[in-house]
């Protein structure tokens, strides 16, 4: 199978736990998971990957870089990028008063996984 006939996911998450979890569950569902531990390697990827079709993005990040802040300039650079937002903080999202968080969707954790993927096939579909 090539690397484009699978959806791609990154997932950006600083909590490696969580990190492992959400990649394990999406690979498991047929997704090419994509990690990245913090802004850093989150644009890196985005600068070298040319294929993601969807970014699932902690708010609280280190070094005070929230998920918008990487959301943002990735949607700018790839419009066709979908985005998934997950925090202990949702509130913070929808307070950010960023354009991308009044249309992405936010999960609130903790979540369940099954949720979780529901969200990613409506977002993908």
């Amino acid at each position: 199978m090539s690397e484009d006939a699978q959806d791609v996911v990154l997932i950006v998450e600083d909590e490696p736990s969580i990190l492992m979890i959400l990649s394990t569950y999406l690979a498991d569902k047929g997704y090419r998971v994509l990690q990245a531990k913090d802004s850093k390697q989150a644009f890196d990827i985005l600068a070298t990957k040319p294929h993601l079709d969807l970014m699932i993005t902690d708010y609280r990040l280190p070094d005070g870089v929230t998920g918008v802040m990487i959301a943002e300039p990735a949607v700018k650079l790839r419009p066709e990028l979908k985005v998934i937002f997950i925090s202990g903080y949702p509130q913070e999202i929808a307070e950010s008063g960023s354009p991308i968080a009044k249309r992405a969707p936010i999960l609130a954790k903790p979540f369940d996984l099954d949720h979780l993927k529901e969200l990613v096939d409506k977002q993908l579909a």
